[in-house]
């Protein structure tokens, strides 16, 4: 039995094009073959720039005039080691201009033959990179940047009609400009297929600002991969890069990360403020006895404190301000981070560098040979680090670190999970933190609410739980929430900055027996911290909406 095939028709002009592709193709191999040759017999090393990435640091040696001139391309610029792409050694005033390059930049210097195509594929770089003023070291984003667009850039409208009339230059100052305005943490930008949207997360909540012409997307990803020193012809594979920005009083790192999509790259930049790090520890938002617990923990000479909770929960905020505490001169902290978020007068920061061995648990190893008095972990995630990091805290480090759990409760089994020793593990852990981060009511429109009975009985039934003794009493015949409206200070959102919830569990005699019997799982173990007075996440976040804080919707959002 036969089957029916469909049959692709091709039209006379959809085949010639094709037939042209393919002859034009083979005719490029054959000329990158001929220039391979030639290399050979001149002594000197081939390179084809087709498959070659060329960074636009290399591309600022030699200005277009003179690559298109001399057909002479810098492919890269690296420390002292240079290396420039060329058709024609023997090029009229070639020798003349690179003995004067070398006199302006010394380097080791390195000729490579490359074919004419490699030269236009050079060539269409420059073509895509911005035309903009030198910057001697980040963005020179200047206060009175930023005060240019003071007092319209709170309204999301104003940025979109700002950016759809902008220059490009201008272009990525409104975008930051406007960033620092809202105080976002995040600005995404993504290509679609008609359009580019620009997004701001404020708060944890990402909101769209703006939609652009997609057609101005390759300058805008060339211009800001200029910035962060990423390779402009990379398109296919995702890149990390970084740039800073130099503010009158303040310094803010932008940490930029791309990523392929199906319509160009989706760029996240992320805003890291050093002011930031100069949170204090009563500034953290703890109250009544996971306050007094924790600061009786952290003046501990030793011991282990974790910070446990999901990605921009505010762990690494909490561990700094922790130090800030703990930070004088008669007391050596060493931290060990991936990355450095922010810079901390007066403690040793060491980078992690997995591409050069430098992990964890090889870091943590190193720190402990410099006689620390407080050390810091990023993070810890497997065995290793985990059991450098326990016989630390038992001889007498006191060590503060993160763990991904959901829960304080869920960190003891996620340790025994990676293999920790159960009586290694119960003396040297202090204390656990559980965390989220809700959004805080804007105090200029704050305004009561009543809750939906059903809400207000899931409240009740969180509030009755808390134990007796935690200290706190609540009057659930007496209780008033709130919520914010949305004015022009909260740019409609009725939110304005965020505060942590926190469970404070502190270990005991109780949870070590538990522990050594083999019988710590993440719910006998929160069992056995209800009864020593814990107050649960979303039990401090509802005692924080009494407070008019927060909102009852934000609490149940982040913590049940």
């Amino acid at each position: 039995m036969g089957t029916n095939k469909a049959k692709i028709t091709l039209s006379a002009p959809e085949v010639e094009e094709k037939f042209s592709a393919k002859i034009q193709s083979i005719a490029v191999k054959e000329k990158e073959h001929e220039v391979e040759r030639k290399a050979q017999e001149l002594g000197l090393p081939y390179i084809n720039l087709q498959s070659f990435p060329v960074g636009q640091e290399a591309l600022e040696l030699i200005p277009e005039d003179k690559a298109r001139s001399f057909g002479l391309i810098p492919i890269l610029v690296s420390g002292q080691e240079i290396r420039l792409g060329v058709c024609d050694p023997s090029a009229p005033g070639l020798d003349k201009y690179l003995n004067d390059l070398k006199k302006r930049h010394s380097g080791n210097y390195a000729i490579y033959l490359m074919s004419e195509h490699s030269l236009k594929l050079a060539l269409e770089l420059y073509d895509r990179m911005p035309k903009v003023r030198a910057m001697p070291s980040g963005v020179n984003l200047t206060e009175d940047d930023i005060k240019h667009y003071e007092g319209t850039m709170k309204d999301f409208a104003k940025v979109n009609e700002l950016l759809n009339t902008a220059n490009l230059t201008e272009f990525v100052a409104i975008i930051i400009s406007g960033a620092l305005e809202m105080r976002a943490s995040d600005i995404h930008i993504e290509t679609e297929e008609t359009t580019v949207k620009v997004r701001y997360r404020i708060d944890g909540v990402l909101h769209i600002v703006a939609e652009v012409e997609n057609k101005l997307w390759p300058k805008i990803i060339s211009r800001l991969k200029l910035l962060s020193h990423l390779k402009l012809n990379i398109e296919t594979e995702p890149q990390d890069g970084r740039f800073t920005i130099y503010l009158q009083n303040d310094k803010i790192d932008v940490r930029v990360s791309t990523i392929p999509t199906a319509y160009g790259e989706s760029v996240v930049m992320r805003l890291l403020r050093s002011s930031a790090a100069g949170l204090e520890f009563d500034e953290l938002g703890l109250q009544g006895k996971a306050y007094d617990d924790l600061k009786r923990e952290i003046e501990r000479p030793n011991g282990m404190i974790m910070a446990t909770g999901p990605t921009g929960s505010g762990k690494t905020t909490t561990l700094y301000a922790i130090l800030n505490k703990l930070n004088n001169s008669e007391t050596k902290i060493i931290t060990l981070e991936d990355p450095i978020e922010y810079k901390l007068k007066g403690v040793n920061q060491s980078q992690v560098e997995h591409e050069k061995g430098y992990d964890f648990a090889k870091g943590l190893r190193a720190i402990l040979r410099q006689d620390p008095d407080v050390v810091m972990v990023g993070e810890i995630r497997d065995f290793e680090t985990a059991d450098i990091a326990i016989n630390a805290a038992l001889t007498g480090h006191l060590v503060i670190s993160t763990i991904h759990t959901n829960s304080a409760a869920g960190a003891i089994p996620r340790f025994l999970a990676m293999g920790t020793k159960p009586f290694l593990l119960a003396p040297a852990l202090n204390c656990i933190i559980g965390q989220r981060l809700v959004r805080k009511i804007c105090e200029k429109c704050k305004e009561e609410i009543v809750l939906e009975p059903e809400v207000l009985e899931r409240v009740k039934t969180s509030l009755q739980a808390i134990p007796p003794q935690s200290g706190y009493k609540v009057d659930l015949t007496n209780m008033h929430f709130y919520h914010g409206k949305g004015c022009e200070v909260c740019n409609g959102l009725g939110y304005k900055g965020r505060i942590g919830i926190y469970e404070i569990m502190t270990t005991n005699q109780d949870i070590e027996k538990l522990l050594l019997a083999g019988e710590a799982t993440e719910y006998t173990v929160q069992d056995l911290a209800i009864k020593h007075g814990i107050i649960l996440m979303v039990q401090d976040g509802l005692l924080k909406a009494l407070n008019g804080v927060t909102t009852v919707e934000e609490v149940f959002k982040v913590a049940e």
